[in-house]
């Protein structure tokens, strides 16, 4: 996987966790989360703007819904460059 493809794919997994919130589906959510975790230390060693890169370590500190999605869509747009 490209850092592009590794972004992308955390920004999808971070909607899904959102979307799942939304829905009430705290079980699937809490499985796309444990997702986002483990793509930490991939996610970590790409070279981001340091804005991207403060989102991603306030990530376990915004765990509702609305920040999620916000996050994702500002990953997603970064990862379609």
């Amino acid at each position: 996987m490209n850092d592009q493809q590794i972004i992308g794919a955390l920004a999808m997994d971070l909607k899904r966790v959102a979307l799942a919130k939304h829905s009430g589906s705290e079980k699937v959510a809490d499985r796309f989360w444990q997702e986002v975790i483990k793509r930490k230390e991939v996610f970590n060693k790409i070279k981001l703007p340091e804005y991207l890169a403060d989102i991603y370590a306030n990530l376990e500190n915004k765990n509702d819904k609305d920040s999620l999605l916000m996050y994702s869509v500002l990953l997603q747009n970064y990862a379609g460059r």
